[in-house]
């Protein structure tokens, strides 16, 4: 059954086009992620398909009868409601069951309206409709239902947003970036609510587990013109390989048979014969087709970092709380070079707390923070963009620089560093209130990597980042010489590029995990504990002389640090290679005790398979002790 269809749509702004005659359908049980570059129009399209605003050309229409939920990046909601009564003053068929159940009891002489409000209860399933409201609320991080609306975050407003079309269950739901401002044990959930259930939903979202786990459909909007892909992510990135060669070759073909048609075309047509005009038409189909270029430019992030020398930062006995609430209680680590670390926690519990006292930012109430003389950070926040109205893109940069110094020691003007950024001299000079959100975001990064950092604090660097600008910003990150601190919900991101992990337990406890966030899910599921819930201490903490670390996960902190898989990989072979010997030193035993000719021959075999698996065991162990 389809429930959408957008027929030859086309949207003008500033006179550019960006899209043109797009034909799009989402059908029943469809999940679509739209997907494209940073400034493609993807909003646009969807506020276009959402009925939001208008299109310049084709039609849009949604079948009849079809409800559909959108979920707006920005919410507008009644600032004087409670969160609570928000969610209650929808028109969603449970609500509207309410609102007639509550006007029967009001008028209990009326039997005929008590029995349809009753069927409609029944009908609607709205008997525990508060309770299903509370649920989803808890699960989305809102557990003050009676707080107004203009006491809440931004984060905390599409997370009210967010449960209310959950909650309303529509036929349709189309969800701009969900995932933005949820922390990862949210995003799990909503992950799995959004794969089990029988729904049909439309998403931008840069999350690319959360498009592998829940999309069964791509559309990749690029140039202009909408390509569709039915499968997931993985599938996407394979066939779009494929598409992209696929138009490469019909380009340089189309360009070779261009030179023999343009040859033609010069030729004046000999006495009484006239060129045909097919072959008029299809020279000038030819020449569009010849003339088509592909963008194969990348954001190319490269800058100098400063030297680092041996002392970095030492945290000792660190201690912050806010009234009642402890955020950091006697914690201590000692950062080496090349230290790669995620930050991981629920919202709320400290992490940028945390951070803002690294950055000398925010004083702790007690213990000390030393940081190196040669350190240099570079820290970006959470926060917006910071610029003068009136700025233009390149204020904004020369504002702190106007020559940079990239990677190889090179120094390029202002304007040569933003084009390396993918901002086109025309887009320099541009207004930076007109930019798109993850163009203000990649501008914002290039502010703090101008000033050459060699310690890297990013907080929650992959919100609005399109996915091509996040693979250059791995790139850049596992190139990148120094230390690095990452708060981040993209769990992709995190995998790619940190060692070990700081997971905010709670209580002012702070757990130093080796591994990334995949081998912390493992290890949580191996000793069955939910994500969110602080692990049981077994035993009192070793300390070690850079930090704490329960026994279970203690590894050595002179080498580089094993993963949680390596760890457990570690430990096993150790036992397997003490049981090898000792069967080996069993079989050499009875074979020097003698016995008859098929016993020795038997043994002397198992002994030679036993020495062989050994050899094997010994040699892995030995590359995961170095």
């Amino acid at each position: 059954m389809n429930y959408l269809s957008a027929e030859n749509i086309s949207k003008n702004y500033s006179e550019r086009w960006l899209f043109r005659n797009i034909n799009f359908g989402i059908s029943k049980g469809d999940k679509v992620a739209l997907v494209g570059q940073n400034g493609a129009g993807k909003t646009t399209l969807m506020n276009i398909l959402a009925g939001l605003i208008p299109s310049d050309e084709g039609t849009v229409s949604i079948r009849k009868g079809i409800s559909v939920g959108y979920l707006f990046q920005n919410p507008d909601f009644d600032e004087n409601l409670s969160v609570m009564d928000t969610l209650f003053t929808g028109d969603s068929p449970a609500n509207q069951a309410l609102k007639m159940y509550e006007k029967a009891m009001e008028n209990p002489e009326d039997s005929d309206l008590l029995s349809d409000a009753l069927e409609m209860m029944d009908k609607h399933d709205a008997w525990d409709y508060e309770s299903r409201v509370k649920q989803v609320l808890g699960k989305l991080g809102i557990h003050d239902f009676e707080r107004k609306i203009s006491q809440l975050s931004g984060g905390q407003r599409k997370r009210v947003a967010m449960a209310k079309v959950l909650i309303e269950e529509p036929d349709l739901m189309i969800f701009d970036e969900p995932t933005n401002h949820l922390d990862l044990e949210t995003i799990e959930w909503l992950e799995q609510t959004l794969s089990a259930q029988n729904i049909t939903l439309l998403l931008v979202t840069h999350d690319r587990y959360f498009l592998d786990r829940v999309c069964n459909n791509i559309a990749e909007l690029d140039n202009g013109t909408i390509y569709p892909y039915r499968g997931n992510y993985s599938y996407f990135l394979e066939k779009k390989a494929e598409r992209e060669a696929s138009e490469a070759a019909s380009i340089d073909k189309a360009k070779n048979t261009l030179r023999t048609e343009l040859e033609w075309m010069r030729r004046q047509p000999k006495a009484r014969g006239t060129k045909a005009q097919y072959r008029i038409d299809a020279f000038h189909e030819l020449k569009d087709k010849a003339s088509q270029t592909k963008d194969d430019s990348k954001v190319t992030l490269n800058v100098k970092m400063s030297r680092q020398g041996s002392k970095i930062l030492e945290i000792e006995g660190l201690n912050k709380g806010f009234g009642n609430q402890k955020i950091v209680e006697n914690f201590s680590y000692i950062f080496q070079r090349k230290d790669r670390i995620g930050i991981i926690g629920k919202n709320g519990i400290g992490k940028s707390t945390f951070l803002n006292m690294i950055t000398q930012n925010l004083q702790p109430d007690s213990g000390s923070i030393t940081t190196g003389e040669t350190v240099v950070y570079g820290y970006y926040t959470q926060g917006d963009l910071d610029f003068k109205p009136g700025d233009k893109v390149i204020d904004v940069i020369k504002d702190i620089a106007e020559v940079v110094t990239v990677g190889t020691g090179e120094t390029i003007s202002a304007s040569q560093f933003l084009t390396h950024f993918k901002f086109e001299p025309k887009v320099q000079y541009a207004a930076v209130d007109k930019l798109s959100g993850g163009e203000k975001r990649r501008l914002q990064l290039m502010k703090v990597l101008i000033k050459n950092p060699n310690f890297l604090i990013l907080d929650e660097p992959t919100n609005d980042l399109d996915i091509q600008t996040l693979n250059i910003l791995e790139d850049f990150l596992i190139a990148f010489g120094g230390c690095l601190l990452l708060v981040s919900h993209d769990r992709y991101f995190m995998d790619k590029l940190v060692e070990h992990l700081f997971v905010f337990e709670g209580d002012g406890q702070i757990r130093d995990f080796p591994g990334n966030y995949t081998d912390y899910r493992e290890w949580l599921e191996e000793n069955e504990i939910t994500l969110g819930e602080k692990p049981k201490v077994k035993s009192e903490p070793v300390s070690t002389n850079n930090h704490k670390l329960e026994p279970s996960v203690q590894v050595s902190t002179t080498k580089r640090k094993l993963s949680f898989k390596e760890q457990k990989e570690y430990d096993d072979l150790g036992k397997a290679i003490e049981k090898l010997e000792k069967k080996k030193a069993e079989l050499t035993e009875r074979l020097n005790n003698g016995g008859s000719y098929e016993d020795l021959t038997a043994w002397a075999k198992q002994i030679e398979e036993t020495t062989n698996e050994l050899d094997e065991k010994e040699l892995r162990w030995l590359e995961l002790s170095e």
